[in-house]
């Protein structure tokens, strides 16, 4: 396979790297994409430097089976034609095209067979937050109908890329030396404190993220009536998102019935002693489930918390396992 990746130098573009020759993903040719400041820029790639290219319009991409892209919405936008147009299809790691008619919405485990009806051949990749919460929502949705949804997020400094996760790194680091930390990625200090702000307030308080997992979780699981609710949490953590979820079905769910749906569920590790945390959940595959309980407010409640490396099966690794879906049903 021709493989393209669009924003190389990123946390997202830097785990695909890593997720491609982990799943031993065929690559024949690999071209890697970013902004003019980062053309020239070499990246090593099973044992041969790749030198990534200036992203302009024009037939780039032209022979390209499949372009990663993950270098932000207006990027997304702006290139979509292009990437498309020599019949590539485009990954879509950003929020451009996730809720357009046309584009489908895909977390392999929940939806892979939306995959295969990409009409304008570009394929989203969902929130990070929204991918771990419906991975282990799909077996519960097999044993009864859900009807609601709450959840709270502790979203790890790197679903803010990099340069925010330096940021963490940095603060903590001024706060041992007496130094006042510098805040610039996040909208207040992240080093010993919490932040219950993730994007941008909506008219109706809701955060942007709070609502991209209303609606985005409804989409994926086809499900319009499933009402989701979400509070979205900045942690101190490096890396993997943690959530709190309760769900509400037409019948209760025993947790024992849970967990067993669970075990038989690709892309879950239901966790037997203790409770999976991000400490131990990062740089790894699985969505980790543990704390599986009945909720004590609703007779038809279940409550569990999850853990998700979100670079990995939040971005890269669900993104490349949306192409192998596609290439295992060919």
């Amino acid at each position: 396979m021709n493989i393209a990746i669009v924003g190389a130098g990123g946390a997202v573009g830097q785990e695909l790297l890593r997720v491609l020759d982990e799943q031993n993903f065929p690559v024949d040719t690999l071209r890697l994409f970013g902004r003019a400041t980062s053309a020239g820029t070499r990246y090593c790639f099973r044992g041969r430097e790749v030198t990534v290219e200036a992203l302009e319009q024009g037939d780039a991409f032209r022979g390209v089976d499949f372009a990663f892209v993950s270098a932000g919405a207006g990027v997304s936008e702006q290139f979509a034609d292009t990437i498309t147009r020599h019949g590539a299809i485009m990954i879509d790691n950003s929020s451009a095209f996730r809720m357009h008619d046309d584009v489908p919405l895909v977390v392999p485990e929940v939806n892979g067979d939306d995959a295969l009806h990409a009409p304008r051949g570009i394929i989203a990749n969902p929130n990070c937050t929204t991918i771990q919460m419906v991975v282990t929502l799909k077996p519960l949705a097999q044993l009864a109908q859900l009807q609601r949804v709450h959840v709270a997020t502790y979203q790890a400094a790197s679903g803010a890329g990099l340069p925010a996760m330096q940021e963490l790194a940095d603060q903590h680091r001024a706060i041992a030396s007496g130094e006042k930390p510098r805040v610039e990625k996040f909208a207040h200090q992240l080093a010993d404190n919490v932040i219950p702000h993730i994007d941008v307030f909506q008219n109706n308080d809701y955060t942007k993220e709070e609502m991209k997992m209303h609606f985005e979780t409804k989409k994926i699981m086809h499900a319009p009536s499933l009402e989701v609710s979400a509070t979205c949490v900045r942690v101190p953590v490096m890396r993997a998102h943690s959530e709190a979820v309760w769900v509400s079905a037409d019948r209760p769910i025993a947790p024992a019935e849970a967990i067993a749906a669970w075990r038989e569920a690709p892309g879950v590790a239901v966790v037997d002693e203790g409770y999976p945390m991000p400490l131990h959940a990062a740089c790894t595959d699985p969505v980790f489930i543990g704390r599986v309980r009945a909720d004590l407010a609703d007779p038809c409640g279940l409550t569990y918390w999850c853990v998700a490396d979100q670079i990995k099966k939040g971005a890269a690794l669900n993104a490349v396992q949306i192409a192998q879906y596609i290439l295992s049903h060919r």
